[in-house]
């Protein structure tokens, strides 16, 4: 018994020694032990704290300061970049702290920021478009968009793309560089939405019944806006076609309301224009049979 409880002490030992030895527990105590080291930990403790403090101080103003100016993706990546700064500035104090040469680790990470520069440049680029993004607040989530020929429903905002998705429910991921070097349109930015209508008439149309029939459209659709000088709805006689003359009715509409109101414009239109025998016109191809009565025969002579 003696000697396996022998045994099984010299087991713990061993496993306690290799545990100092792989945790430095003994230059840990010893570094402890130097007055000036204990002063020099404690000051580094209370600096860490206070950086702390300060960092939770700049979160707080930036989630209730900047949230009254900025959309709440936009400060959810501010708090992420002031996050980063402050776990580098906290690993940047803790190496000096042990005196470790910083500058040395300074131009190491100047020459890789170099290198990683021209290896991610449109990584970098979109990175900064995001930045101009999120603070000029072009677009929120939920908004309906338009960039480079590409439409849809914006999800998720970020540095560096955007996420939408189409009307087909088809995912699309933009690069934020694309955002800012190309035209955005922003269709859910006002309350209202302008929609023209083109449509034509004969000819031997009389100009000023289709203009009257036209200006009584709005007030048969419930969706245009009809009572906000502002919004008014308005007809043009734009010009002539080759097979009309060409007309156009505008009208406005709540937001939410304008692919309804497309529908319902159009329908009210041609039911207007056919209850007033107005005609509308369309390409048409006259087709000549030929028989062999009008063919004209030739002779030819040898």
């Amino acid at each position: 018994m003696n000697e396996m409880a022998g045994g099984a002490m010299n087991v713990a030992n061993e496993t306690v020694n290799q545990m100092q030895n792989f945790f430095h527990v003994n230059e840990i105590v010893n570094y402890v032990k130097e007055p000036e080291h204990v002063v020099k930990f404690a000051t580094g403790i209370i600096a860490i704290l206070i950086f702390w403090i300060v960092y939770r101080l700049i979160r707080m103003i930036i989630k209730k300061g900047a949230a009254k100016k900025l959309e709440p993706q936009a400060v959810k990546s501010l708090t992420k970049i002031v996050g980063y700064v402050f776990y580098v500035l906290i690993v940047m104090y803790v190496l000096g702290l042990f005196g470790i040469n910083l500058g040395a680790i300074w131009g190491a990470m100047g020459i890789a920021g170099v290198a990683i520069g021209f290896a991610a440049q449109t990584t970098v680029s979109n990175l900064i478009s995001g930045i101009f993004i999120v603070t000029e607040k072009t677009m929120k989530i939920g908004d309906f968009i338009e960039v480079d020929g590409v439409s849809g429903t914006v999800d998720k905002v970020g540095l560096l793309s955007i996420k939408i998705h189409t009307v087909d429910n088809q995912l699309i991921r933009i690069p934020s560089s694309a955002i800012i070097n190309t035209k955005l349109k922003n269709y859910s930015t006002y309350d209202y939405r302008r929609y023209v209508f083109a449509v034509s008439v004969d000819y031997a149309t009389d100009l000023d019944k289709a203009v009257e029939v036209l200006n009584g459209v709005p007030a048969r659709c419930s969706l245009v806006v009809k009572d906000n000088a502002n919004y008014a709805p308005k007809v043009l006689v734009t010009d002539c076609l080759d097979s009309g003359i060409g007309m156009n009715l505008i009208v406005w509409c709540k937001r939410p309301d304008f692919f309804d109101m497309k529908t319902e414009v159009c329908i009210q239109t041609v039911k207007a224009f056919n209850e007033n025998g107005i005609n509308i016109p369309y390409n048409r191809v006259d087709v000549s049979v030929l028989t062999d009565k009008t063919i004209p025969s030739l002779s030819f002579k040898a």
